[in-house]
């Protein structure tokens, strides 16, 4: 095919927990509103008025990340244009009825730079957006001066992204709106730029002690003229605690932030006075069990915006559904989220089992494919990854055991065996019978995959010390015997049959053994024989091909395609604005099983993983999910902050 046809469903790391909403402090009589109405998930606001009553924000509730307003006489958000062809949109600003906006639509000239760049469109105009970031350039968080005649962003320019993420190694790039051509670099190692009037800029990064910490740079006359840049800049916040995305005040005496302290497990919103080096408590007595992110000041300086998790009691959406339909860049290709990991479809696509939560639940969860009922399988245990026998609408293949663990650790194959007749809708939880095919002391035994016959199963093991690839007859186990279909001193993992079974894809860095972080994609017949690389982002020993960490490859239902999760796009956001997402680069990808026909499929500042191809008909209905009538998931706001900030300084 010339396209790839289906549904692929996969997960994103928390996005379903989180229920954001846009609020303003307003400073003088120290009272909250709610700005945004409760649906879908808003975040990342800028006040498009002079008294901060109406606000720029981005909200998810199209399927897409796209800008909207509200203004207090149409509390009814409106959608504002953007690029008519993008699926993400970030960090909106209006000025002069203007809209500043990142989109992430055009692919640069090579893989492992950022899509993401900065654009302007002109309210109540027909004409294209302009793109005011360089070809081949990626600019994030952008910030307009106060007369509106010069624009801020942290920049990569046209360096390629290095594999970071914990702190970007972007600069601050200033220039002139209507001259986006002529960039001066003011600062090098900077992020999230905020603008104080015309001449300065505060912005954050990780000073030498390790505090994230506000710095300041002041900008001469006529600065896009001055030879002198970059500039060192000036260290505004102290050490002790965390300060990230400044928003300054129009006096130019005070700057909003979010902060994270010592002894304290929320971010919260604080106002730092530049001359008397204090700090203003602005949340923590309002919410103080929730974390509030990214702040934002209107011009008049009365009311300092923020996001956070909307909170039970407030009116709003309250429920993470099972299952989500997710805009898709291809026509006859449909995306659909789940509120949990590892999916896999029964032979008839009317079910899917999945892994909801590895801390709290544990075990299998099985759920409708339209999404309005869903049972638990097993309980109180870990399992993950699981693989739904092609031949068997009761039987599910999973991993039993802690996951993310070394070769030796204990982790077991197991068969899962239920009556369908049980899945009704007045119970919750289902008998199965549980056996376990791999026999114990043999390590680290994961990632099963059920051949199309449904007679095999190739699993992942670190029997040998080394994490191969070996098969076990699906009923038996072990104990029918067990083959080794790879073998080498790296890591061969996540196996996937093809519906033909006549290869088995697979993730491995036996192209270069002993790093831990780069993957490939590899296809190995049943046999063993015909072990190939499937050439992605480059030709074999390419500093590309070496940098891929392509993860959870899964076939097509015709078997000439596969999807996959990979860092080939770079970051897409500033990762130290958002809740934590262990990899922020992580995409789902499709790719022909010759190399050929690459597309990404999603663009956002999460971490999406996990995907799979339905097995059910290809034209399958997505508007036909239950989404009024799924029990889902009761919002909790239970969002955690990125694992590599740490207070213990």
């Amino acid at each position: 095919m010339e396209h790839p046809r289906g549904t692929i469903i996969f997960t994103t790391v928390g996005r379903t927990y989180y229920g954001f909403d846009l609020f303003s402090f307003h400073i003088p009589s120290a009272t909250e509103r709610r700005l945004t109405d409760g649906v879908s998930v808003n975040f990342n606001g800028h006040f498009s008025d002079g008294d901060g009553h109406s606000v720029v924000f981005v909200s998810e509730r199209t399927a897409s990340a796209r800008v909207y307003r509200t203004r207090p006489d149409n509390p009814t958000p409106e959608q504002l244009p953007g690029a008519p062809d993008s699926l993400f949109h970030d960090r909106p600003v209006v000025r002069d009825n203007r809209l500043y906006f990142v989109s992430a639509h055009e692919q640069p000239d090579c893989h492992f730079k950022s899509w993401s760049a900065l654009y302007a469109a002109e309210l109540g105009s027909d004409r294209k957006p302009t793109r005011l970031t360089p070809p081949s350039a990626a600019d994030y968080s952008p910030a307009v001066s106060r007369s509106g005649e010069f624009v801020a962003v942290a920049s990569y320019g046209s360096r390629s992204w290095e594999g970071e993420f914990h702190e970007m190694n972007t600069d601050v790039v200033v220039f002139r709106a209507s001259e986006p051509e002529k960039r001066v670099v003011v600062c090098e190692h900077g992020g999230w730029p905020s603008w104080s009037g015309d001449s300065a800029v505060f912005f954050h990064r990780q000073a030498e002690d390790g505090w994230w910490s506000i710095f300041r740079v002041d900008l001469p006359e006529n600065f896009l003229e001055f030879s002198g840049f970059p500039i060192a800049p000036v260290r505004v916040t102290p050490p002790g605690l965390h300060c990230f995305t400044p928003a300054t005040f129009h006096d130019g005496r005070r700057i909003a932030v979010a902060t994270r302290r010592r002894g304290r497990d929320y971010r919260h919103i604080e106002i730092f006075d530049l001359e008397h080096k204090t700090f203003q408590l602005v949340t923590e007595s309002l919410n103080p069990s929730y974390h509030h992110y990214n702040p934002f000041v209107s011009h008049d300086s009365e009311f300092v915006g923020y996001h956070r998790f909307r909170g039970e009691s407030t009116q709003g959406e309250t429920i993470a559904p099972n299952l989500e339909p997710i805009t898709s860049p291809v026509k006859d290709l449909r995306l659909l989220r789940i509120n949990g990991s590892f999916p896999s479809p029964s032979p008839d696509g009317s079910l899917i089992a999945f892994n909801h939560d590895f801390d709290a639940n544990g075990g299998i969860k099985v759920v409708k494919s339209d999404g309005s009922k869903r049972w638990t399988l097993i309980k109180n245990r870990t399992a993950f990854y699981n693989s739904w026998s092609p031949t068997e609408r009761h039987v599910i293949y999973t991993s039993l055991g802690p996951i993310f663990h070394p070769a030796k650790t204990a982790v077991q194959i197991a068969r899962i065996k239920f009556d369908p007749s049980d899945l009704t809708d007045d119970k919750e939880e289902i008998p199965c019978e549980v056996k376990i095919l791999t026999e114990e002391d043999t390590g680290n035994n994961a990632f099963p995959s059920c051949s199309p016959d449904g007679k095999s199963v190739v699993f992942r093991s670190g029997r040998s010390s080394h994490k191969n690839l070996y098969i076990v007859d699906a009923i038996a186990g072990e104990s029918g015997g067990i083959r080794r279909l790879t073998e080498g001193p790296w890591i061969d993992t996540m196996p996937c049959w093809s519906p033909k079974g006549d290869l088995i894809a697979f993730s491995s860095n036996r192209h270069n053994q002993g790093n831990t972080e780069g993957f490939g994609a590899y296809v190995v017949r049943p046999d063993g024989s015909g072990v190939r690389r499937i050439k992605v982002a480059g030709t074999e020993g390419s500093e590309e091909a070496e940098r891929e960490r392509i993860n959870h490859l899964s076939f097509s239902k015709d078997g000439e395609w596969l999807v996959f999760t990979a860092n080939l796009g770079g970051v897409t956001v500033e990762p130290v604005a958002v809740p934590n997402q262990f990899q922020p680069y992580g995409e789902v990808y499709v790719v022909r099983v010759d190399g050929t026909g690459l597309r990404r499929l999603t663009w956002n500042g999460y971490e999406d993983g996990t995907p799979t191809w339905h097995t059910a008909d290809d034209e399958l209905d997505l508007t036909r999910l239950s989404l009024d009538g799924q029990d889902g998931d009761k919002l909790t706001g239970q969002i955690d902050e990125p694992l590599w900030i740490s207070c213990d300084l």
